[in-house]
C-alpha cells in the first residue's frame, strides 16, 4: 500500500513489480492484492498496462482499513468480542479495560492514512512520543528504537 500510496492517482503497478522492489514473494503479495481488492481498497486492471492501483485517494483509506481488509478485526486478546460462552466471562477483570485499549489502538489506526505512513507525516497527536504516566505508576516511553 505504500508503493501504491506513493505513486499518481491513475498510475497502476504490478505484483510482480511490486514484489520485486520489496523483494516479497509474488504469490504471497497477489493474495494481499488480491484481499485488499476484495475489501475495495485496490483495483486490478488486466491487460498490457495493468496493475494495481488505489480505489480511492491514499489520504482517505487508513492504516485500520488496511489492516482490518487483510486480518480482519483488529483484536488485542481472543476474547475481542461479546462471548458470554467463555467460563471467565462474569468473573473478567481485564476484559472491558482490555477492550478500551483496543478501542484506542483502532482509533489511532483510524486516525493515520497510508499516505501520512507512506510520507512519515503522521500526526503527534494520534502517535505521541511519550505516554504521560498516572500517580505511582511509571510511563511508557514510544519514543522511536536508536538507529
Amino acid at each position: 500500500m505504500r508503493h501504491l500510496a506513493l505513486l499518481p492517482e491513475t498510475t497502476a503497478s504490478s505484483a510482480r513489480e511490486i514484489a520485486e522492489q520489496y523483494d516479497i514473494p509474488v504469490e504471497l503479495l497477489a493474495k494481499v492484492l488480491q484481499r485488499l481488492s476484495g475489501q475495495g481498497l485496490v483495483v486490478s486492471h488486466q491487460g498490457k498496462r495493468g496493475g494495481y492501483h488505489l480505489a480511492r485517494p491514499a489520504q482517505a483509506i487508513s492504516v485500520a482499513d488496511v489492516i482490518q481488509a487483510i486480518d480482519g478485526p483488529v483484536t488485542v486478546t481472543a476474547c475481542s468480542e461479546d462471548s458470554p460462552d467463555c467460563d471467565q466471562y462474569e468473573k473478567c477483570s481485564v476484559r472491558d479495560p482490555l477492550w478500551r485499549i483496543k478501542e484506542r489502538i483502532v482509533a489511532a489506526l483510524s486516525a493515520c492514512t497510508i499516505f501520512e505512513m507512506a510520507t512519515d507525516t503522521m500526526k503527534d497527536e494520534v502517535f505521541p512520543e511519550v505516554v504521560e504516566a498516572k500517580p505511582d505508576s511509571a510511563a511508557i516511553v514510544l519514543a522511536p528504537a536508536p538507529d
